[in-house]
C-alpha cells in the first residue's frame, strides 16, 4: 500500500473505532446502529475531503518551493495585474484563438468568431506589419498578406490610438466597387508597445459602436499578452534546461576518461562498454526535448550515469534502487534526477574515506495522484547554516539571487550544487505552480534525504 493511502487508511480506521466507541459504549444506552452509520459516513466523507490532495495543491508554500513561486512570479512581470483590472468587466475565455498568438491562423479564426458579434460587415486583424486576417465583405480585394503602412490600420500604429474612418476614402481603398463605407479600428497592444490592430468595417452608414470595438479588443489584447507571458516562461525554462546541461561537470567527463584509459590497457572489453554508456549519456542529455519524459527514461539516464560513477569509485560507491513499477509511465521534468543523484555523489560520499550508498526510491500514489521520488545518501551531510539558507530559499551574500548559498561541505557547498537545487525547483514552479514540494533533510554525518513530491501527470 502507497504511504498516503496507508495514512488515509489508518486515519478512517480510527475515525470508525472512535465512533463506535462514543455512540455504543460511551453513551448510555447505545445509539440506534443507524445513528452511528450515519455519524461515521459523515465523517468520514469529511476527512477523505480534507485529505490533501494534488489535484488542489499544498496550502502553504515554504523553503525552495516558495522561492520558486515568487520568481516564478517576478518573470511573469506586470501581466498578472493586467489581467485582473481586464477581466472585471468583460469575460476572458482561454479558447479565444489569439491564446496562442498573434498568427495568420489564430487572426483568422478570431475575426470570424468576432464578425457575428459586433454587428459589422467585415473585421480584419493585423500586426504591425501585414494583414493577417480579412473576413467578410470586401474580401475579394482585402486580402491577409497586403501591408498596412498605407490603411487605417497603418494610421493607428503609427499614432497608437484608436482612428474612426467615415468615407471610402478614408478607408484607403482602391477598388472603385468596395462596398464598404466606415470602420473603427483599435491599436491591439501588449503594455505600452502596438502589437498590432482589429479593424470593424460597415457597408452602412454610421460605424459600429467605437466603445464596443475598444472593449473587445481589450479582450484581444489580454489574450495576447498572455500568449507573449506564455513563451517567455517557456524560453525561461528551456533556458533552465540549457544550463543543467551545460552544468555536466567537466571533471566529471575528464574523470571518467581517464578511467576509460586506465581500462583499456587491464580490461579493454570493459573500456569498451564504458565509451558506450558516456555515449548514451551525452546523447540523452543533449538531444532530449521537451520539459518532460517518461520516468523510465530518466530512470535510464540515472542508471548510466551511475554505473560510469561506479567504474570509478569502485566499491565505495553502492546503489540502491527501490523503483515502484507503476512510476515507469509517469512524466517527470527531463533532467531532474540525475543532478540530485550527482550532488549524492559528489558531495556526499566522494569525500568519505569509506564511501557510502545512494538510494533512489519512487513511488506513485493513485490516491492523491501524486509522483514521489527521493534520493538519498549516507555521506557526509549538508552543515546547519548551509541547510537553513537552502531551505529557505536565500541567496549567497553578494549574489545577484541565481545563486545558493555555498558551505564547508556537503550538498550546496559549491555554487554548482546551489544553482542545480533552485534550478530545478524553478523549473518544477513553471510545470506544477504551487502543486509540487521539494524538501531536504540532513545532518553533519548523518547523510542527506531530498525528497520531491509533484502531480502524477
Amino acid at each position: 500500500m502507497r504511504a498516503g493511502s496507508g495514512v488515509l487508511a489508518g486515519a478512517l480506521v480510527a475515525t470508525w473505532a472512535l465512533v463506535y466507541l462514543v455512540t455504543q459504549v460511551i453513551v448510555s444506552p447505545p445509539l440506534a446502529v443507524g445513528t452511528t452509520v450515519v455519524a461515521g459516513t459523515v465523517v468520514s466523507v469529511l476527512l477523505v475531503v480534507g485529505y490533501p490532495s494534488a489535484l488542489r495543491g499544498p496550502r502553504a508554500a515554504t523553503g525552495l518551493r516558495r522561492g520558486a513561486r515568487e520568481s516564478a512570479r517576478a518573470e511573469a512581470g506586470h501581466g498578472g495585474t493586467r489581467s485582473g483590472r481586464a477581466g472585471a468587466g468583460l469575460p476572458v475565455r482561454r479558447s479565444m484563438p489569439l491564446r496562442s498568438g498573434l498568427t495568420a491562423d489564430a487572426a483568422r479564426r478570431t475575426a470570424e468568431l468576432l464578425l457575428p458579434l459586433l454587428g459589422g460587415d467585415a473585421v480584419a486583424i493585423t500586426d504591425r506589419e501585414t494583414v493577417l486576417a480579412f473576413v467578410g465583405a470586401g474580401d475579394d480585394h482585402h486580402r491577409a498578406g497586403a501591408t498596412v503602412a498605407s490603411t487605417l490600420a497603418g494610421r493607428v500604429i503609427a499614432k497608437g490610438r484608436t482612428v474612426v474612418g467615415g468615407t471610402p476614402r478614408a478607408l484607403a481603398c482602391a477598388d472603385p466597387g468596395c462596398r464598404l463605407r466606415s470602420a473603427v479600428v483599435v491599436p491591439l497592444t501588449v503594455g505600452t508597445r502596438v502589437v498590432g490592430t482589429v479593424g470593424v468595417f460597415r457597408a452602412g452608414t454610421g460605424p459600429v459602436p467605437r466603445d464596443q470595438v475598444e472593449d473587445m479588443a481589450a479582450i484581444l489584447s489580454l489574450h495576447v499578452e498572455l500568449a507573449e507571458l506564455d513563451r517567455e516562461r517557456k524560453l525561461a525554462a528551456d533556458a533552465r534546461l540549457d544550463a543543467l546541461r551545460a552544468q555536466i561537470n567537466p571533471h566529471f567527463l575528464f574523470n571518467v576518461l581517464n578511467t576509460i584509459a586506465s581500462k583499456s590497457r587491464t580490461d579493454p572489453d570493459e573500456a569498451r562498454q564504458l565509451l558506450l554508456r558516456l555515449s548514451d549519456f551525452f546523447r540523452y542529455a543533449v538531444r532530449q526535448e521537451g520539459q518532460v519524459a517518461e520516468f523510465a527514461q530518466e530512470y535510464f539516464f540515472v542508471r548510466t550515469y551511475l554505473s560510469l560513477e561506479q567504474a570509478r569509485f569502485g566499491d565505495r560507491l553502492r546503489v540502491r534502487y527501490d523503483i515502484d513499477p507503476q512510476v515507469l509511465t509517469a512524466h517527470v521534468p527531463v533532467l531532474m534526477i540525475q543532478p540530485l543523484v550527482e550532488n549524492a555523489v559528489k558531495h556526499g560520499l566522494a569525500d568519505k574515506v569509506e564511501g557510502g550508498t545512494v538510494t533512489l526510491r519512487a513511488r506513485v500514489d493513485p490516491l492523491t495522484r501524486t509522483t514521489s521520488i527521493r534520493v538519498t545518501d549516507d555521506g557526509v551531510g549538508i552543515p546547519a547554516d548551509v541547510l537553513e539558507r537552502l531551505t529557505n530559499g536565500s541567496p549567497a551574500a553578494g549574489e545577484p539571487g541565481d545563486d545558493w548559498p555555498s558551505g564547508d561541505g556537503g550538498p550546496g557547498r559549491s555554487g554548482r550544487s546551489g544553482v542545480g537545487l533552485r534550478n530545478i525547483s524553478l523549473r518544477l514552479a513553471t510545470l506544477f505552480g504551487e502543486r509540487f514540494a521539494l524538501d531536504i533533510q540532513s545532518s553533519p554525518g548523518g547523510g542527506t534525504v531530498v525528497d520531491i513530491r509533484m502531480p502524477l501527470r
